[in-house]
């Protein structure tokens, strides 16, 4: 009978849960699960956020380019699902950056250690970028009026912001530029000395003028395109640069103080029979000699591929 009694109580354990080692059962630790989100963010700013979600509560380390984030070794997830962790990361150069991570769950005895598939971010780069000067230029492109390749007098409505242009088209620059030495003042024909556009594969730059378009002003450049000789036909992207060069300063602007009398509701203060003064802020035009060499501005495209301006075929039927 007792045999009988032992053979049916192993009977009931092999059901439930298996084979036996020392009277407790034996189970296989569930598969982790962590997948990498976010981290896109642009050079010099402020931290890009990593996202880590995983199959249960633990640590994660987050990586950039195979090395662990400082700071970012055992971050806890939350301890309810969805269980995320986050990471504060400033990306050390722009460009293409491989994340990574990897999960220990509380649970080690139940769930797996696990690293999370490779997440590729390209680190974005402030699209002027490159030269450092006291210009600042806003540039862009725009076909022109009936695009027959004569530039219509003062643009009228139909020209259209583009960076896609087809062979027979003329290309438009519209630019404008603040000068930091000169306050920010806007820069135009009183103060610039020249501005041109060099296109690659054509020989002379390409002059700048500075006029009014239906009621704004700004500067210009034309690249005319076609299959006719001298005009522009290379296919694909416009490698090109904006160059804008500000007149030499014999007189400058400089902040000075000086003495005004107060005054409340318009009445002068007087305490003691005294006006009372008051020192305010104000620009004074001052001579400087030897001149001021004027300040260099220049302006090079480095938006992603399909942003850059281009040059297509006539499509065919």
């Amino acid at each position: 009978m007792k045999r009988f009694i032992s053979g049916v109580v192993i009977s009931a354990l092999a059901v439930v849960g298996g084979a036996v080692v020392g009277g407790t059962p034996a189970y296989a630790a569930t598969t982790s699960t962590v997948v990498l989100t976010g981290g896109s963010g642009v050079f010099g700013l402020d931290p890009a956020i990593i996202v880590a979600t995983a199959s249960s509560a633990g640590t994660v380390a987050f990586k950039a380019a195979g090395a662990v984030i400082v700071g970012c070794e055992a971050v806890a997830t939350t301890t309810v699902t969805p269980f995320v962790a986050k990471c504060s990361w400033v990306a050390k150069a722009a460009g293409t950056t491989v994340l990574g991570a990897t999960f220990t769950p509380t649970d080690a005895a139940n769930f797996t250690t696990v690293d999370a598939g490779a997440l590729t971010v390209k680190v974005g780069v402030p699209v002027q970028g490159g030269v450092v000067s006291p210009i600042h230029l806003y540039v862009d492109t725009v076909l022109a009026s009936g695009s027959t390749g004569v530039l219509a007098p003062r643009f009228g409505v139909s020209c259209a912001i583009t960076s896609q242009f087809i062979v027979g088209q003329t290309i438009v620059w519209r630019i404008y530029g603040n000068n930091e030495n000169l306050g920010g003042a806007v820069m135009d024909t009183s103060n610039t000395v020249k501005g041109y556009i060099e296109v690659a594969g054509v020989k002379d730059p390409i002059p700048l003028a500075y006029g009014n378009h239906s009621g704004v002003a700004f500067w210009t450049g034309i690249l005319k395109t076609g299959t006719t000789a001298g005009l522009y036909n290379t296919l694909g992207v416009i490698s090109y640069k904006v160059t804008m060069i500000a007149k030499d300063q014999d007189t400058m602007k400089v902040l000075s103080t000086r003495l005004v009398r107060k005054t409340v509701n318009g009445v002068a203060v007087k305490v003691d029979g005294a006006y009372q003064y008051e020192r305010v802020s104000v620009l004074k035009t001052v001579s400087v000699s030897p001149a001021l060499k004027g300040a260099v501005g220049t302006f090079q495209s480095n938006f992603t591929a399909s942003s850059l301006v281009t040059l297509y075929a006539v499509p065919t039927a």
